[in-house]
């Protein structure tokens, strides 16, 4: 009778885990897309544009993703998981929230 209540405590903690992992997985999305700041936006979405966005960024911009599918403006809300990549094209994986993001890795494209 022991054995079988350890096996199924084991077995519902098994189960368990991967419903959490599963979860967290399913929290985050990884979007393509150029690493811009707010004053130029779309127009900063493109190849060597990395000076000016350095620069607006320097000015107090907040630092954006522009996605490549909809060019869409996402801000982003720990902009320290993106520093040294302004201006490159990037697949970030995160959580999107209406229009931000909470990066949780970096890629570059």
């Amino acid at each position: 009778m022991k054995k079988l209540l350890l096996i199924g405590l084991a077995l519902c903690m098994v189960l368990m885990t991967v419903a959490v992992i599963s979860a967290v997985a399913q929290d985050s999305s990884t979007v393509n897309g150029y690493v811009s700041d707010s004053m130029c936006g779309a127009k900063g979405a493109a190849a060597g544009h990395d000076a000016c966005t350095k620069k607006c960024l320097d000015k107090g911009a907040k630092m954006v993703v522009v996605t490549d599918a909809d060019k869409k403006i996402l801000t982003v809300d720990n902009p320290d998981a993106l520093t040294g990549h302004e201006g490159h094209h990037v697949a970030v994986t995160g959580k999107v929230t209406g229009d931000s993001i909470h990066i949780n890795g970096v890629k570059m494209l």
